[in-house]
């Protein structure tokens, strides 16, 4: 089980199936938070490296590989990436951030 605790600067990243490609680019740029599975989509991975296979499961995003969950945002085909700050639920990254 997780212990894993929050705070105010903290991001979380999901992943939208349903626009997902299968290209697997995330999981190139940042395979400690993303995994295919066989259905061929993308997913995230906990703390404890398990795939989260529910529909808007969310991880958390260890700060040592924010740089490569970013471009894997920036990167992937089917804009389906999606980082969010925990605090508040505002996404910082991905189709529907503020640029």
């Amino acid at each position: 089980m997780s212990t894993q605790t929050t705070n105010d600067e903290d991001l979380e990243v999901w992943i939208d199936q349903g626009l997902c490609t299968g290209d697997g680019i995330c999981a190139q740029y940042a395979p400690e938070v993303f995994e295919l599975d066989t259905d061929g989509l993308a997913y995230v991975k906990d703390d404890e490296d398990e795939l989260l296979l529910a529909p808007g499961a969310t991880a958390l995003i260890p700060v040592e590989v924010l740089a490569d969950v970013v471009d894997s945002v920036k990167e992937c085909p089917g804009e389906c990436i999606h980082v969010r700050r925990v605090s508040d639920g505002v996404e910082v990254y991905g189709p529907v951030a503020d640029d």
